[in-house]
């Protein structure tokens, strides 16, 4: 299995949730994301990103209005 990159996840990561313990740990954010019925913050735009609504059906609601 490969390793993390970490530095590199946390450059590319888009969350603005601060205190976020899984920032740049992909794996720990999808899977923590998705027990919640949620998807992790780089699925979404900056803009909607900030709204902290990560519901599927709000990136269903993005993507249809956004494709």
């Amino acid at each position: 299995m490969k390793e993390c990159n970490l530095g590199e996840n946390k450059a590319k990561c888009n969350c603005t949730y601060e205190p976020c313990a899984r920032k740049g740990v992909c794996c720990e954010c999808i899977k923590y994301h998705l027990s919640a019925k949620q998807l992790p913050a780089c699925f979404f735009s900056a803009q909607d990103e900030r709204t902290y609504d990560r519901s599927i059906n709000k990136f269903i609601q993005t993507y249809q209005k956004n494709p």
